[in-house]
């Protein structure tokens, strides 16, 4: 069972007028991780689709997506999926790949249908692609590794870039996630914005109490969105992204846009921010 819901895009004078829940229906994703169901949001920023994919022991094949427009999802997209299960399988392009804990699996264009299945809880992202770029299973050894901030400001953390042009050739698909080192909380603080790029934040390995205020908006127009475990948010490119916890948390994010440049962004300073 394959499950779509689509989700336009918002400039951000109207967004300054939203109240809460009018911000969770336009950018908080929840319901994702449905055991034996497909979860897709085909958003209107790039167009990329993000969800969900949940075998449950058995499998899920994903093929087509009818806010594509192609016969199958992937015809004229590339896809990455990160793995926050237990070991499951991706079948595509007539090759099994098992994805452990924590790995990504991109896929190029073209590959046609994938199929998910095993004990694997598979988030996923495409965006639309130009060419074919080879598929490719990438480890936690495999991915760039960037250490960033400090305890004394409470984000101490380390970035494993796993499709970025260092690690992996992708058209337009930049991914990877963020774990934080015992008592920081803090992600992507000082802010930022890239206006050529949209984004999009996954926050996991959450206790179920735990919470995350993510911060968006533009710099001096800023909103905030709570956020439970294995929840998604999508990130405008008119918007900052970042975010502090309660407890412990990682998160996953990835953009898609005009380049896969990922140092290509507009610092914000902590004095401007409103």
């Amino acid at each position: 069972m394959t499950h779509v819901e689509t989700r336009y895009a918002l400039d951000p004078v109207s967004a300054r007028s939203l109240d809460t829940q009018g911000l969770r229906d336009h950018f908080h994703v929840g319901g994702l991780f449905t055991p034996g169901q497909i979860s897709l949001v085909y958003s209107h920023y790039d167009r990329l689709i993000l969800g969900s994919a949940v075998p449950k022991g058995g499998s899920l094949v994903l093929d087509r997506v009818a806010e594509t427009g192609t016969p199958s999802v992937l015809d004229r997209r590339e896809m990455g999926v990160l793995n926050i299960g237990e070991t499951g399988q991706i079948s595509v392009a007539g090759q099994t790949h098992a994805v452990g804990p924590g790995e990504i699996l991109y896929i190029g264009m073209g590959a046609g249908p994938v199929t998910f299945s095993g004990a694997g809880r598979f988030y996923i992202l495409s965006a639309p692609a130009h060419r074919t770029c080879a598929t490719t299973l990438v480890t936690a050894s495999m991915a760039r590794r960037v250490e960033l901030g400090a305890r004394a400001t409470a984000n101490e953390r380390v970035i494993l870039q796993f499709l970025h042009p260092e690690v992996v050739e992708t058209c337009q698909l930049v991914m990877g996630y963020t774990r934080f080192k015992e008592g920081s909380v803090w992600n992507t603080m000082p802010a930022h914005t890239h206006d050529r790029r949209m984004e999009a934040y996954l926050y996991f390995d959450m206790a179920p109490e735990t919470r995350v205020f993510h911060l968006m908006g533009q710099p001096t127009e800023t909103r905030h969105i709570v956020m439970a475990n294995e929840q998604a948010v999508i990130s405008p490119p008119w918007s900052i992204h970042a975010g502090a916890g309660t407890g412990a948390y990682a998160f996953c994010w990835a953009m898609a846009g005009d380049n896969i440049d990922f140092t290509d962004m507009d610092m914000v300073a902590m004095e401007t921010l409103r």
